[in-house]
């Protein structure tokens, strides 16, 4: 099977770095275009629908001389309409690259298995690389990595999970607070603080949102509620009182930190309209290295 990036942990810390090293240089360059997949075809399948996720990626695999088709939610039906063995072995026989968004990582895993071809997760109920390697991309743009402090307020989730692999990677100390019941999981916190092990950084879950944010560099959070959680709304607003990212959080942190958020936002619960559009926010800047990221990433799996 071809090389694929279907989890953080896909990626040893030195390539990610390269990668993000790439990725800083062609937007330097202010243009990041290149050949690599010069006559080729990405499949996008979405199961779940997206705006930052498919824009960058179309425009990632344009970029580097591709050409891109996108498979809507109902036009796939994973695991539903056909197996993944099936939709990963048919499309592996038509395209060169998969990109894909699911909800359970296990279709995204038995789809690579079939399909011949690269493929990389635009995000699954486990993970959210290519999400991560953006958040670290804009982290070094504001500051830098190693030796900072990252506190993540909120879910033990997808995003939680790459993040806290991909900085501690970076030599970050990664603070994860969460409320009990919704903390990362054992095997996610063991990964990254192997990678913490060998770059200086560190690992802490700290339930106290205030203690987890005081004097740290970069404050970030997601929302309480992720799409396909619907039913569970009402008792995770519950759960999550006191977690959001208000004004008064983030005087906690250190002076200038930066306020990060994956999008989309539920504006007023697990963060402000104040701190999401203050000066200390940086989410534009994520936003926009979704595709730096992902065009650097995709480049280096073509090379």
């Amino acid at each position: 099977m071809s090389r694929s990036v279907l989890s953080v942990c896909d990626l040893s810390a030195d390539e990610i770095g390269a990668v993000l090293d790439r990725a800083q240089h062609t937007k330097n360059q202010g243009d990041g275009r290149g050949s690599q997949l010069s006559g080729k075809t990405g499949l996008l399948i979405f199961q779940k629908p997206s705006l930052r996720t498919r824009v960058s990626f179309e425009l990632a695999v344009t970029n580097l001389g591709g050409r891109a088709l996108y498979l809507s939610p109902p036009e796939v039906g994973i695991g539903e309409r056909e197996s993944p063995e099936d939709v990963g072995g048919v499309a592996g026989r038509y395209c060169d690259l998969i990109v894909c968004r699911t909800f359970e990582q296990s279709n995204l895993d038995r789809l690579a298995a079939s399909s011949g071809v690269p493929v990389v997760n635009a995000l699954s109920d486990w993970e959210h690389p290519c999400q991560a390697l953006a958040d670290v991309l804009t982290i070094r743009e504001h500051g830098g990595t190693s030796g900072r402090t990252l506190a993540y307020v909120g879910d033990g989730n997808n995003v939680a999970r790459s993040l806290a692999i991909a900085a501690a990677g970076e030599g970050m100390h990664v603070r994860v607070s969460s409320p009990a019941g919704f903390e990362l999981d054992q095997a996610s916190v063991s990964a990254a603080t192997q990678r913490a092990q060998a770059s200086g950084g560190s690992l802490t879950l700290i339930a106290d949102p205030e203690e987890a944010v005081d004097g740290a560099d970069v404050v970030y959070t997601d929302t309480w509620t992720s799409m396909g959680q619907e039913q569970e709304a009402k008792q995770r607003l519950e759960a999550f009182a006191g977690y959001q990212v208000d004004a008064g959080l983030v005087a906690r942190a250190s002076r200038g930190a930066s306020v990060m958020h994956c999008l989309p936002a539920h504006r007023g619960e697990e963060i402000t309209d104040e701190v999401l559009d203050g000066p200390q926010s940086v989410v534009l800047d994520q936003a926009e290295n979704r595709l730096h990221a992902q065009q650097a990433l995709l480049a280096w799996l073509f090379d």
